[in-house]
């Protein structure tokens, strides 16, 4: 039993691997609470699939992944702004264009013959392919969200379930939005080198979805998403390394075994406090 836990460890591929999913664990499961708490799941989601593009420019022109998906983001989130503010009522459908046409515009740029191998790594990510340089990158990142929850929790628990109290409190319910989705851009940021453009949605959105079903308050919610997107994390490095198969893939189909297994444990009625709506 020792030695099948220690095994992987062995491996610098491995280890780094680990230290970067829980960076991204961390990160991806206090956020996916703020998330749920301002449903924005779509919106979230659409801004991990729009920065392709950039993460593929910047695999062209031999610049680090980073700053690629940073520049891609930030253009995905300026369309997806100006194009949801122009559509009014239909800017759900007008988002989806975006993100389709800049996801297909990502794919394009893919298949150029000038695109260096390893461009699927951009899609499905590369756990075991990270770096001692983008674990620092990704720690820095990840500090940086932490150290903003911490700093404005308050403001936005206040604004997040009831907006009408928030501007009483001289809060902007779209200021507040507006840095729930800085604070996603930036875990898109440290999550996409480990899961890719496709599979980094995954930690925002399916963390906090199960921890949901398990408590009615927000403080163990946040204590339930995390440890959700750690165990997820971690038992997908060991099935990767044991069956062989993609980590990123691994991780995120461990999110949704544990999304399935907390949904019957619910069901069961097994929850860690008494089912209501979503408390502070």
């Amino acid at each position: 039993m020792i030695d099948w836990l220690t095994a992987p460890l062995e491996f610098g591929a491995s280890l780094r691997a680990l230290v970067e999913i829980a960076l991204i664990g961390t990160v991806g499961g206090a956020v996916s609470c703020w998330v749920t708490l301002y449903r924005v799941s779509y919106s979230a989601e659409s801004l991990a699939h729009g920065l392709l593009p950039g993460l593929v420019a910047a695999s062209l022109l031999g610049l680090p992944i980073l700053l690629g998906g940073a520049v891609g983001i930030l253009v995905a989130a300026i369309l997806i702004a100006v194009v949801g503010r122009l559509a009014g009522e239909s800017a759900d459908t007008a988002i989806a264009v975006v993100v389709t046409t800049l996801f297909g515009f990502g794919v394009l740029l893919a298949l150029s013959p000038e695109t260096p191998p390893g461009t699927a790594e951009l899609l499905f990510g590369d756990l075991l392919g990270v770096s001692g340089t983008e674990l620092v990158t990704s720690a820095a990142i990840s500090a940086v969200v932490i150290a903003v929850i911490w700093r404005f929790h308050d403001r936005l628990l206040a604004s997040g379930f009831d907006s009408g109290a928030g501007r009483s409190l001289g809060l902007s319910p779209g200021l507040m939005s507006g840095l729930v989705l800085t604070l996603v851009a930036l875990t898109v940021l440290v999550g996409v080198q480990g899961l890719g453009n496709l599979l980094v949605a995954a930690v925002l959105v399916a963390p906090a979805a199960s921890a949901r079903m398990l408590t009615d308050r927000f403080a163990p919610m946040m204590v339930a998403s995390v440890l959700i997107a750690l165990l997820a994390g971690v038992a997908g490095i060991y099935l990767s390394y044991y069956v062989k198969v993609a980590a990123g893939a691994s991780v995120a189909m461990c999110l949704v075994l544990i999304y399935f297994l907390t949904a019957i444990v619910s069901t069961a009625g097994i929850r860690l406090t008494r089912p209501s709506s979503l408390r502070a």
